[in-house]
């Protein structure tokens, strides 16, 4: 028989299947809660966030039901269509680790090498997120204006594309569901707030601070989406 192409598996799907296998075997039955978060990292040896992604895309495939506030339950499938989530999907936390470390350095390059036109462009954007927020509106238009601007100044086409497809990428199932549990009007004011530090950094000219500033703002993004079910807007 010939050899197979061998696919590099993300590791929330490797999390995910198991789980499914288990519930499809019955080791959970429909109604049954999930043990938490906390315990199946242990039990996997993984982190919770890769937990946190994996019952997510079981979520968007209904597999379980996410309640906040108790956790989550197994879901009655005899009448439910099988809608998997994409092999090419990332992990939405992942993701946000990613962003880390690529747009630290281009908010440091940007700070270096942006323009009038650049800032212009940066204003016009945080000017948009303020603009929706105030309307009760997920400024997510702005914020995508904002990532953009900031690479624009880079001059690198590369760059450019990695960071609008690194920002696009949170249109897919599972960044959408787990942002409807943990994205607010409120929590976007305080990321508002994050991109201005970052803007203050660029316009100053400042590489380090403007490196540290969208570093800060990322690891608050991580720990926004990672906070205790508990904490989660009602659905």
């Amino acid at each position: 028989m010939p050899l197979q192409t061998v696919e590099p598996q993300r590791l929330y799907r490797q999390i995910a299947d198991q789980l499914r296998a288990l519930i499809a075997k019955g080791e959970f039955a429909v109604g049954d809660r999930l043990p938490a978060e906390r315990d199946l990292s242990k039990q996997l040896g993984v982190s919770r966030p890769s937990v946190r992604e994996a019952l997510i895309a079981l979520e968007v495939e209904g597999w379980v039901e996410v309640r906040t506030g108790s956790g989550v339950y197994v879901l009655d499938r005899s009448h439910r269509a099988s809608a998997p989530v994409a092999e090419t999907e990332w992990g939405p936390l992942e993701l946000i680790r990613a962003r880390r470390v690529v747009e630290g350095e281009t908010a440091a390059i940007a700070a270096l090498q942006r323009k009038r036109t650049h800032l212009d462009a940066i204003d016009r954007a945080i000017a948009s997120m303020r603009e929706l927020a105030d309307r009760n509106t997920m400024p997510l238009e702005g914020d995508r204006a904002f990532h953009v601007a900031i690479v624009e100044a880079c001059d690198n086409v590369v760059l450019a594309e990695t960071v609008q497809g690194f920002w696009d990428s949170r249109k897919g199932p599972i960044f959408t569901r787990l942002g409807g549990y943990f994205e607010t009007v409120k929590s976007w004011r305080s990321a508002i707030a994050e991109h201005e530090a970052i803007r203050d950094a660029i316009a100053a000219r400042d590489a380090a601070a403007a490196r540290a500033a969208m570093h800060e703002h990322m690891d608050k993004s991580h720990q926004r989406f990672s906070a205790s079910w508990r904490r989660a807007k009602a659905s």
